[in-house]
């Protein structure tokens, strides 16, 4: 065998035996390892972009997941229809709503303050419905893709929830609430903020930091379609 061949143990400990994986239908299935909470912060770009990444990557495997957003408006150059919601909703098992579309607490964008509030409140309580909802649910078991997130999910991404308490639209008390309101086979997903949630630090299993190093937006370059939007 040439020194530039790797020897055929290494080839068997390989995904797939060193093959290139090939896509296969997705049909409903059930994770064996979830359980976990997740966070992701940061003042970089890709919190949301990562998460949706994460349950891309569920659902491809035949998981049911569900994303809740708080607080998604955005700049002016935001159009009303997101790129996401598209490719979420040709995806099997994946899908998601919206709470607080327009705007962004504390930016003078023109939202009124009292109805982030109201909104925030809004997402907490359906946040807690779908947890029940899941606790309800075997999640040992396969999922319909095409059943509402009412009927449980294995995954449940809740993008911006961190944003609401940095703002002081939730209390950390209410971050609480939600892990421990968690399903134990349930993938528990908070994304948000740019302060660190140091709170958070003793209750949740991984937390990402997604830091900026250089952004566009810095030099004047407003939300591109595709990449923000």
């Amino acid at each position: 065998m040439s020194d530039d061949q790797p020897s055929e143990s290494a080839v068997e400990n390989t995904p797939g035996q060193g093959r290139t994986p090939e896509a296969e239908r997705i049909e409903p299935s059930a994770p064996e390892e979830f359980g976990l909470v997740q966070v992701w912060w940061g003042d970089g770009k890709g919190k949301t972009t990562a998460t949706l990444g994460m349950g891309m990557r569920a659902a491809g495997h035949g998981y049911r997941v569900h994303m809740l957003q708080f607080m998604k408006g955005g700049a002016s150059s935001v159009e009303a229809v997101r790129g996401e919601y598209n490719a979420m909703a040709a995806l099997p098992g994946i899908s998601y709503e919206n709470l607080g579309h327009y705007g962004w607490h504390g930016m003078a964008d023109g939202s009124d303050e009292a109805d982030h509030e109201a909104q925030a409140q809004a997402g907490l309580e359906r946040a807690h419905e779908l947890l029940e909802a899941a606790d309800a649910t075997d999640l040992g078991a396969p999922i319909d893709l095409g059943a509402p997130p009412e009927d449980g999910v294995h995954m449940l991404i809740l993008d911006e929830v961190l944003y609401a308490a940095d703002r002081g639209l939730l209390g950390e008390d209410d971050i609480y609430g939600l892990i421990d309101a968690k399903p134990a086979d349930l993938e528990l997903v908070l994304s948000g903020s740019h302060a660190e949630p140091a709170y958070l630090e003793d209750r949740v299993d991984l937390i990402t930091n997604v830091r900026k190093v250089k952004h566009p937006i810095d030099d004047g370059q407003r939300a591109r379609r595709g990449t923000e939007f």
